[in-house]
């Protein structure tokens, strides 16, 4: 099943750039392109659409506040020359956030992700749903995912991510993706050990290699804060200062 895809950019050399990017890829499926976010509700309300790559300045209503009228939103990837709405977006979990001009490989990145996504809810979906998604043993717990129940050390977990309805757990050897909000892990995993730093981002305190203004540098990838998790999360760090 392909993934379906909706372009909204009020540049129409934008647009041709996404496009041409997709061409090669034959997962993916242009059903769409709108020039505002206006023609952009009209075609949600006509096409069935899984991917939505969605700027942000555009006339008449923001890709952003278009974002928020959306009840049931699908995965979205921003395309925008704007960096200064990274935290804002992010708070409204999007998959990923592409500043213009992006090459081939930093926006096969962010599709890479998608598709994850879109494999795992389709797999979920035809597998029949187990009562618990986890049990909870000491230091370690049990995990449900590709037909399989994985063990997971603490100690081993790196960072915890959202993907919609599905968490992606990052460890030292692999990453594992289930259906399970990440309140539900923020929960399971102890707090002190496992701060919640964003919307969409549980992580070791262990692992943590620097923290810039409100950005953690966790194993390659760099983290915002937001804002609604940064007072706990810096007195969890004070607390561990020297």
């Amino acid at each position: 099943m392909k993934i379906k895809c909706l372009i909204v950019d009020d540049e129409a050399l934008a647009r041709q750039v996404v496009k041409k990017y997709l061409e090669d890829l034959t997962e993916f499926e242009i059903v769409a392109e709108c020039k505002n976010a206006i023609e952009a509700i009209d075609c949600l309300n006509k096409e069935s659409v899984d991917l939505i790559f969605l700027d942000i300045n555009m006339p008449k209503l923001s890709g952003l506040s278009f974002l928020k009228t959306l009840l049931n939103p699908p995965m979205v990837i921003l395309t925008t020359a704007y960096r200064e709405y990274a935290i804002e977006a992010y708070e409204l979990a999007v998959i990923d956030y592409l500043n213009k001009p992006f090459s081939f490989e930093r926006f096969l990145k962010a599709i890479n992700r998608a598709k994850t996504i879109f494999e795992s809810k389709q797999s979920m979906e035809k597998a029949p749903q187990p009562k618990e998604e986890f049990e909870l043993k000491s230091d370690f717990i049990f995990i449900k995912a590709d037909k399989k129940t994985h063990r997971l050390s603490f100690k081993d977990i790196i960072y915890v991510e959202a993907l919609g309805d599905y968490i992606k757990i990052y460890t030292e050897q692999t990453s594992i993706v289930t259906y399970m909000s990440l309140k539900k892990m923020e929960a399971i995993l102890p707090s002190t050990l496992f701060p919640r730093v964003h919307k969409s981002y549980i992580i070791s305190l262990e692992k943590i290699i620097s923290i810039e203004g409100n950005m953690v540098e966790i194993a390659n990838e760099k983290i915002t804060i937001g804002s609604s998790y940064r007072k706990n999360f810096f007195n969890l760090i004070k607390s561990h200062s020297a």
